[in-house]
């Protein structure tokens, strides 16, 4: 599916993680602090509008994964937190590496039952031990319309924003 969004990009390998692991993410590197972008009055009252906290356990999967009961119930809302939370749990992660040697290995030893790929373990291992030699350039995001399906909110994406992503993300201007 991937793939066949972004113009039939080879895939070569995938790591997918469930949404059961953000707690368990979240609380491998102490708590995540954002500043709380919506009203979660009566879904979690932990999370108070503009206050500044540091999400725990289950309190950091709401955060991410709530849109119904919300003044704005649309995935975008809800998008903008994850990337929020995600800008912060890689800073999160990247000090727990500076502090500890053994973090990435423990980190994916805990996380094994939430990764869903088709790398071994091991292979995973490698790869996260060259995570602080990569540079973060944020997250990518393509344009495009959500409307109302027959049940749920349905997406479609703007051609021309894929394919400004894909040149973006899979090639390099030659000189």
């Amino acid at each position: 599916a991937v793939s066949k969004l972004l113009m039939d990009v080879k895939i070569d390998h995938y790591i997918s993680l469930t949404m059961d692991s953000v707690a368990v993410m979240n609380d491998l590197v102490g708590g995540v602090e954002v500043t709380v972008l919506d009203d979660f009055s009566g879904i979690d009252d932990v999370l108070v509008q503009g206050q500044t906290v540091t999400l725990q356990g289950e309190h950091a999967l709401h955060y991410v994964r709530s849109r119904y009961g919300l003044e704005d119930s649309s995935n975008r809302s809800r998008m903008e937190r994850q990337q929020q939370y995600i800008n912060a749990l890689f800073d999160k992660f990247q000090q727990c590496m500076e502090r500890d040697d053994e973090f990435v290995v423990d980190a994916s030893l805990k996380m094994a039952d939430y990764i869903i790929s088709d790398r071994s373990i091991t292979q995973l291992q490698a790869i996260a031990n060259k995570f602080n030699a990569y540079d973060f350039v944020g997250i990518s995001n393509i344009a495009g319309e959500s409307k109302l399906g027959e049940q749920f909110m349905e997406f479609y994406p703007n051609e021309e924003s894929v394919k400004e992503t894909v040149i973006e993300l899979f090639y390099e201007l030659k000189n």
